[in-house]
């Protein structure tokens, strides 16, 4: 038995390393795994994910792309230098067909957005059969466009630390067309 983050893991268990910047999300998605049987290994930017990289040797990484400090294009970058046969998954909130092209041109196995949940990442990972992984629910439904709006919404006001005036500016659109929108459930 080894111990990461004060959680004992069983040395079978497959590792993944976790590298996301937003604290709330990495702990809940790592809690997730580590319910799964995976013992996760955490990092919050470039340098402890090398770190982490070089001393636990992880099977698997799932990046966030946009980090303070060096971006998660480089991480991926540098990670399949130090570790070709590790499995990587992008993870990201800010998402591009130019930036999901050059982290597949770059060795990931697969571009998620966020949010993402421990199905969708583990779906992503189950691609590759030769890792063993469970894949999680096979009748995947895709969110609706009403759905993907909603959580974009949410991720900018979040990042603006609930300033509707700021949201509203980033998202391009009036101020009271988000009140309006931000005042209705969320869809399904």
């Amino acid at each position: 038995m080894s111990e990461a983050k004060g959680v004992k893991i069983e040395e079978q268990a497959h590792r993944i390393l976790l590298v996301d910047d937003e604290e709330v999300f990495r702990k809940r998605l790592a809690a997730a795994l580590v319910r799964r049987g995976f013992a996760v290994h955490e990092a919050e930017d470039f340098e402890a994910a090398l770190r982490a990289l070089l001393a636990h040797d992880p099977e698997m990484a799932l990046i966030d792309l946009r980090m303070p400090g060096r971006s998660g294009l480089e991480l991926v970058a540098e990670a399949k230098r130090l570790r070709p046969a590790i499995r990587i998954v992008v993870l990201t909130g800010y998402g591009s067909i130019a930036t999901a092209s050059q982290a597949i041109k770059l060795g990931a196995m697969e571009y998620l957005s966020k949010p993402a949940d421990v199905d969708e990442i583990l779906r992503a990972f189950s691609r590759d059969a030769s890792l063993g992984l469970p894949s999680g629910t096979e009748d995947f439904v895709p969110p609706s466009l009403a759905r993907v709006e909603w959580e974009h919404i949410q991720r900018v006001l979040a990042d603006c630390g609930g300033n509707i005036s700021e949201a509203a500016r980033q998202l391009n659109i009036h101020r009271r067309s988000l009140q309006r929108k931000l005042f209705k459930f969320a869809p399904p």
